[in-house]
């Protein structure tokens, strides 16, 4: 996590031509990153009364595994990652995400 030096927030990295940035939303402030790793991640948000997700941006979450037999509502393709989570109550049946290994669109199946 990196702190903008002007102001004190907290800056995101973004990709800006072959070159990874630190920008700081509050004030625009922006610096090269240095040699360090850096993980740009996505944020995918559903209705009000479900938490929102953040997910990698190029690999799902640690655990996931590779399915066949499910397809794709994007593109058709019947191969995609799936992990499960317990994203309700804990009496309730945990969702099931699956990512697609062609066109990478996730989406989940409540069991």
């Amino acid at each position: 996590m990196k702190f903008c030096p002007k102001c004190g927030s907290i800056m995101v990295p973004k990709k800006d031509g072959g070159k990874t940035l630190y920008r700081c939303p509050k004030c625009g402030y922006e610096e090269v990153a240095g040699q360090q790793s850096v993980k740009i991640t996505t944020t995918v948000k559903h209705s009000i009364k479900e938490k929102t997700l953040v997910l990698e941006s190029d690999v799902p979450p640690t655990g996931a595994q590779i399915t066949k037999g499910v397809s794709c509502p994007a593109c058709g393709n019947d191969e995609a990652y799936f992990w499960i989570l317990q994203t309700r109550s804990a009496d309730e049946p945990p969702t099931r995400f699956y990512k697609c290994t062609k066109c990478g669109k996730v989406w989940r199946e409540y069991e």
